[in-house]
């Protein structure tokens, strides 16, 4: 296995060994820690932090790798990561806890507390929680823009985002949008007469007893926690800057460690928190007003496994950090996946992992999709790859944010990751959506026999407003 370019392999390679817990048998602990420290391996990340559920019990919580580069700080299970947009089904379950205690209701108008937003008359609480509202996505971006690295508030957010036009008519289309997250927290902050923060803590983390839970917003976060660390193209892993206090409110504002995200599956799996009609409300599909499904229920996306097991997911991104969190209420079982780093590790452990854990068969190879709009971009996408190589990005090209993202330094680092892979032999668009008012397109490349990934966004006048390349 050859040596990540960070020079990092060997911190990969070494866990904290506390103990695993009894419900895992110790083959599949072992078969557990090959596939993280493969996927490290593979990845270069600092670090991961896992917690398997199994019958309903947490069975193994482990971290591995390094929680902080320098210095080397080992990463341990009880540390706290950033969960980013998992954080999204704990305001779910708060607004539904409001709803049974008849301080609110999830049909209840934006306009009862804020009829000066968009539509304020014709969007529901319910439609701002299953992101079929409307309101366009403040943050959709992956970096952090000199916008984003300022403090803000929720009301200023709701101020400038709350009051645009809508992307679509409320029920008409489904798109995922933080802004969504930031009104519904204000709406509950005024049905129940408590800061975000306390109405969490009281009717959730305080009672499902996770100790390690914080809101980054009203808690610092303090130099002994782990770091978070980005990666421009192949470069090396640096500290990532982290978002200015409040533009995570509501949207993706918790912290903590991978088992207590796991204690929160199991309370949310074996009704310990809702009462059963509420639960049902937490997770089933939302619809569109012409009755499609949109594989969004409230703060979860709810699909199938392969084999067609019901699963209820979500995956969260912040600065430095990624989360992934699934559970399988009909197994009793749940996956938790945290990182610090910024690339594809969580999504490739959580995979693998649930390959193991529920024995799934190999999934059928989705066929290629065709669009024309994604296939006429690709002159651009890999007229920018060149330029980037050689050091000398056309900004003309990008927005303002994009080009305060790619300073002198972080050019040098896609140069010097980029220009070794030489031509590019292939390039193929891949996923795509409307987000934030932009269209993201994925792509998947081919160079010197690396195969990386590239994630875009396009403004309507066509400027590339995020270009980010990774290794897959």
């Amino acid at each position: 296995m050859a040596l990540a370019s960070n020079g990092i392999l060997p911190l990969i390679l070494t866990f904290c060994c506390a103990p695993a817990m009894a419900q895992l048998a110790p083959e599949t602990a072992l078969q557990v820690d090959a596939i993280v420290n493969k996927v490290l391996a593979e990845t270069g990340e600092a670090s991961l932090s896992i917690a398997i559920v199994k019958d309903g019990k947490l069975a193994y919580a482990q971290a591995y790798g390094a929680a902080r580069l320098e210095p080397r700080v080992a990463a341990t299970p009880d540390m706290r990561y950033k969960i980013g947009s998992n954080s999204k089904q704990f305001l779910a379950v708060a607004a539904l806890k409001l709803a049974e205690e008849g301080k609110l209701s999830l049909d209840d108008k934006v306009a009862r507390f804020f009829p000066q937003l968009t539509q304020a008359n014709h969007i529901t609480l319910r439609q701002l929680l299953s992101h079929t509202a409307g309101y366009s996505d403040y943050y959709a971006i992956d970096y952090v823009s000199p916008a984003l690295a300022r403090a803000t508030t929720p009301g200023a957010i709701m101020a400038q985002w709350g009051r645009q036009p809508l992307d679509f008519a409320p029920g008409q289309r489904w798109e995922y949008s933080n802004t969504n997250y930031v009104i519904a927290g204000r709406m509950l902050e005024k049905a129940s007469g408590q800061p975000l923060e306390a109405l969490i803590r009281s009717r959730i983390t305080d009672k499902v007893g996770m100790r390690s839970a914080i809101d980054l917003n009203t808690t610092a976060w303090g130099e002994g926690e782990v770091c978070g660390y980005g990666r421009h193209a192949l470069g090396p892993l640096r500290p990532a800057q982290p978002e200015g206090r409040n533009w995570v409110w509501a949207a993706g504002q918790l912290a903590m460690s991978a088992s207590d995200l796991a204690r929160w599956d199991i309370a949310l799996m074996n009704g310990a928190l809702l009462k059963p009609a509420s639960r049902a409300a937490l997770v089933t599909e939302a619809r569109l007003s012409n009755g499609q499904g949109t594989g969004y229920a409230l703060g979860l996306q709810v699909d199938r496994t392969p084999d067609g097991r019901e699963r209820w997911q979500h995956s969260g991104g912040m600065s430095g950090f990624i989360s992934q969190n699934a559970m399988y209420p009909a197994d009793g079982m749940a996956l938790v996946v945290l990182s610090n780093g910024p690339g594809p590790a969580t999504a490739a452990a959580k995979t693998q992992l649930e390959k193991l854990m529920l024995e799934l068969p190999k999934p059928p190879i989705a066929p290629a999709t065709q669009d024309a709009a994604a296939d006429a971009s690709l002159a651009r996408v890999r007229t920018l790859f060149t330029q980037l190589q050689a050091g000398h990005p056309d900004r003309s090209l990008m927005t303002a944010d994009l080009q305060a993202y790619f300073t002198e330094a972080v050019v040098a680092d896609f140069a010097a990751s980029l220009a070794p892979l030489g031509d590019v032999s292939d390039i193929q668009a891949g996923s795509t959506e409307e987000r934030g008012g932009m269209v993201y397109r994925g792509y998947r490349v081919a160079a010197a026999g690396r195969k990386l990934r590239i994630s875009a966004y396009f403004t309507k006048d066509g400027l590339f407003d995020q270009y980010l390349v990774f290794a897959r």
